[in-house]
């Protein structure tokens, strides 16, 4: 019953981190208009919590492995409740962007819930929990856009936040409780230099990603923030190399099955995130527009909620596929599942259910993804490198999450018809760049390492020798 029980409240942790990523999104409009905005700054209020959880992420596992995860996954759910009762109580849109930016910081559960699986599971059921787990997020993403609406009318705006405030409280309560205390795998001084590069060189790319429609993308703004960027980057780069204990061990990102999966993740956080973020403003964009469905907040929810449902699933299909199939087949057919339904979504959404057919597609090829990737990371590294390999994984799909909405933004916001709303060229336009970069995973897919049929993410240094002798 203890790993059961621990894997619970894991569950309910991480399920909390992927709904504050997207009960949001449906009521952006309501955001806007509450602290009196426009829709730049407004998005700014996902942007800041991606952000902030891909600088969050790996920083925490890191700490995690050096402290202990969890005592840092208490920590992290604490962070997690303040700022979503900071968020219910902003009096500005300031003041939520910096409750959003404390709520990113729970992003770090994702890292210590993986190392805490790899020591506390056994080896037989450590791979459908961390399946479970990667899957929970991104079926939570999708129920929070169906769960906004009705909370909403039944309960009022500030219970967006007030909910999972009180979710993940529990969830630190459980972790004291049920969690036992993880073994400390790393030691020496955490380096602070690499966090503060790592989170400058992000902000100036999305701003410049964010900005670039309205502000030129010759002007000398935008190009200043490129130039910024690329050199905070290199300075990113080249602090990583001469830390003592380095924040994101750069020669671990250069193993084969580290640095294939984590571009596999960059680009399932740039669809999954862009796409979910940006369909509920589609289906609720007026049938005045000649495009739009006119649908309420919770009529858009419950359209994309099979989607969630069947990435959900797929947590617990996916490890069972990847024992037949190997975990390489079974990214690429996920990652081929996207651009089916990326590709149909641009070209074909007359009818709401057409759109909900193709979102399902694409909740079983995200599901198959992240899922599978999890376990291939965890088998890729040793023990005490759990932390920091997990942790950037999950940033690097942060990252590709923050880029990708900020990109489908600036595409579908570039031209707009009558009433100010986007032409319907723009929705068709971001989904086909979301289709071209799913092509890209699929490639990438193909030159993961042929793993095992089962994954053992307690190997570590065995799981590289396996990895070399089927590569």
């Amino acid at each position: 019953m203890g790993p059961r029980l621990t894997v619970a409240v894991l569950a309910l942790g991480t399920a909390a981190f992927g709904l504050l990523q997207s009960l949001i999104v449906p009521v952006l409009s309501e955001v806007q208009r509450r602290f009196d905005t426009d829709q730049s700054t407004v998005t700014w209020v996902l942007t800041a919590y991606l952000l902030s959880a891909a600088v969050a992420t790996p920083l925490i596992g890191r700490i995690g492995d050096a402290v202990g995860k969890q005592r840092m996954l208490v920590v992290t759910l604490v962070m997690l409740a303040i700022g979503s009762a900071m968020a219910a109580v902003a009096p500005s849109i300031e003041w939520m962007l910096v409750a959003r930016v404390v709520q990113g910081f729970g992003g770090g559960v994702l890292p210590l819930a993986f190392g805490i699986v790899r020591d506390e599971v056994s080896p037989e059921r450590s791979g459908t929990a961390v399946g479970l787990l990667a899957s929970l997020v991104s079926a939570a993403f999708g129920i929070g856009i169906v769960l906004a609406g009705p909370i909403v009318d039944g309960l009022g705006y500030p219970w967006l936040f007030w909910l999972p405030a009180i979710a993940t409280t529990l969830a630190a309560v459980g972790a004291v409780l049920f969690v036992p205390a993880s073994p400390v795998t790393a030691s020496g001084r955490i380096s602070v230099l690499p966090a503060v590069l790592l989170s400058g060189w992000l902000v100036c790319l999305l701003l410049a990603v964010s900005e670039g429609n309205d502000r030129g993308w010759t002007s000398s703004t935008i190009l200043g923030l490129l130039v910024a960027a690329a050199v905070l980057m290199a300075g990113w780069i080249a602090s990583e190399r001469r830390a003592a204990v380095p924040l994101i061990d750069l020669d671990l990102m250069r193993e084969r099955g580290v640095w294939t999966s984590n571009a596999v993740a960059f680009v399932a956080g740039f669809g999954t995130f862009a796409s979910l973020g940006f369909l509920p403003q589609l289906l609720q964009t007026p049938v005045a527009s000649g495009y739009g469905f006119g649908d309420s907040i919770s009529q858009s929810g419950w359209v994309l909620l099979p989607s969630s449902m069947a990435a959900f699933v797929m947590g617990f299909v996916a490890p069972r596929l990847v024992r037949r199939l190997t975990a390489r087949r079974v990214i690429s057919i996920g990652a081929a599942a996207n651009v089916l339904a990326f590709s149909g979504v641009a070209l074909l959404h007359d009818e709401s259910w057409h759109i909900s057919a193709l979102m399902v597609l694409q909740g079983i090829g995200i599901g198959c993804v992240v899922s599978s990737l999890a376990g291939v990371v965890l088998a890729s590294v040793p023990r005490h490198q759990t932390g920091v390999a997990s942790g950037m994984n999950a940033n690097i799909r942060l990252i590709g999450g923050s880029i990708g909405t900020a990109m489908m933004g600036g595409v579908i916001t570039a031209r707009t018809g009558a009433g100010g709303f986007p032409l319907e060229a723009g929705y068709r336009d971001g989904f086909l760049v979301l289709a071209a970069v799913a092509v890209v995973a699929v490639g990438v897919a193909l030159l993961i390492p042929r793993t095992p049929g089962r994954l053992d993410v307690r190997a570590g240094p065995a799981a590289d020798a396996a990895l070399a002798r089927t590569a």
